[in-house]
């Protein structure tokens, strides 16, 4: 530990129960893991689940060293909006009550400053009401751009009510700050990734065999959770474009879908555009790091990503960028240099883009290195972990009225 530096205690409040393990989750299990011990005392509240089927946040939070796992139970999730479905969660959530007593008393046991927990709704809202409980602060951490139209009431009361919101990106902190949020209370902190974890060209050879491709064709890969926002749709229309006058290009399609029928629509489209033989849907896979060694191009026309952590693992795997200048996306993507942004709804746009790489592959190489180089020295987890231990000590000062 510094001199004279006091150790802050610090909770993440995680209640989910059930798959797939979101993004947020993630980020908070890296920032978890990459803060130093010495300067921060880590606690994780988490749903456990059984022995045989832990958690997917207890799964990934048990091998971090150094941690303190301690047990929350706030009830089922709602997947449903039957009465008999509520009438469940209603019942279920009973033992909410005990649970957020155990854990304010807790807090206060060990001396915990600060709260962290993500944008899910239901843990905004507890983690507010632990922080007064537990005379604490509460960070919010924000994953998504502040919009009052599809935001809950109980995700904007609390986003209002948080001691601090750390947002991925300046376009979500702007967001914040726009739905009147104070400006002292708004920390921008990017994402980040462990780039040990993403080594380029491996698996390429496998990968593109399992498709039957061909060694001189052209891959373009996207991955994302399938609707209308992700660009899916704008991508294959691009892709048949581009696929009239360069037929050796491929493309593939992974990641399952969030709107159900919304892949065979995908699907529907690639047949009507006449490229379905040259589009491949992979569906949901575990093998991401492979999928993006057999690519050639990594393509994703999202309209206002909030960050794009995906665009970052593309980078680590050096794969050159094909995107929409919007949103969080340009903070990730710095145009020209590691890939090329067009503007929204210009289509022409993207296919031009995506054919100045195809035609290109010293271009591609080039923005390739230079993106792995950007993520192992921007967007590392040790930035992340210290930007957020920046907050908690500001607010650890407010919190012992040093400030």
């Amino acid at each position: 530990m510094i001199s004279g530096q006091a150790k802050v205690g610090v909770l993440f409040v995680h209640s989910a129960t059930q798959p797939p393990l979101g993004a947020d989750t993630w980020v908070q299990s890296q920032i978890a893991g990459g803060l130093d011990k010495s300067r921060v005392d880590v606690h994780v509240a988490c749903a456990f689940g059984p022995p045989d089927a832990p958690t997917p946040t207890f799964a990934v939070m048990r091998p971090i060293t150094g941690i303190h796992l301690v047990p929350i139970n706030l009830g089922r999730e709602r997947s449903t909006f039957t009465r008999a479905a509520r009438l469940r969660t209603v019942l279920a959530a009973l033992p909410a009550v005990s649970s957020v007593v155990r854990l304010a008393r807790y807090i206060r046991r060990h001396k915990i400053a600060v709260i962290h927990t993500t944008d899910r709704p239901r843990d905004a809202a507890a983690a507010v009401v632990l922080a007064r409980l537990g005379r604490a602060r509460c960070i919010i951490h924000a994953h998504v751009a502040f919009d009052a139209g599809w935001m809950s009431n109980m995700l904007q009361r609390a986003i209002r009510r948080a001691d601090a919101v750390i947002a991925i990106s300046e376009y979500v902190g702007s967001s914040v700050r726009a739905a009147g949020i104070d400006s002292s209370r708004v920390h921008v902190v990017a994402n980040a990734i462990d780039t040990a974890a993403w080594t380029p060209q491996l698996g390429r050879d496998e990968r593109r065999a399992e498709f039957g491709f061909m060694p001189d064709d052209t891959v373009i890969l996207s991955v994302s959770r399938l609707f209308p926002a992700k660009g899916p749709g704008d991508l294959i229309r691009a892709f048949a474009l581009v696929h009239e006058v360069r037929p050796d290009t491929r493309l593939v399609i992974v990641g399952r879908e969030v709107e159900p029928g919304y892949a065979a629509q995908l699907k529907l489209l690639a047949v009507d555009l006449g490229v379905d033989e040259s589009v491949v849907f992979a569906g949901q896979r575990g093998d991401v790091p492979s999928l993006m060694a057999a690519a050639d191009i990594y393509a994703m026309p999202s309209q206002f990503e909030p960050f794009g952590l995906v665009y970052l693992e593309a980078m680590a795997m050096q794969l050159p960028i094909v995107a929409l200048d919007n949103g969080g996306t340009p903070e990730v993507v710095e145009a020209g240099t590691v890939g090329l942004l067009s503007p929204a709804g210009d289509l022409r746009s993207l296919v031009d883009d995506m054919l100045t790489l195809i035609d290109d592959p010293m271009l591609r190489r080039e923005m390739g290195r230079r993106g792995r180089e950007l993520a192992e020295t921007r967007f590392t987890v040790e930035r992340l972990a210290r930007g957020c231990e920046d907050v908690y000590r500001l607010l650890a000062c407010v919190t012992h009225g040093r400030i």
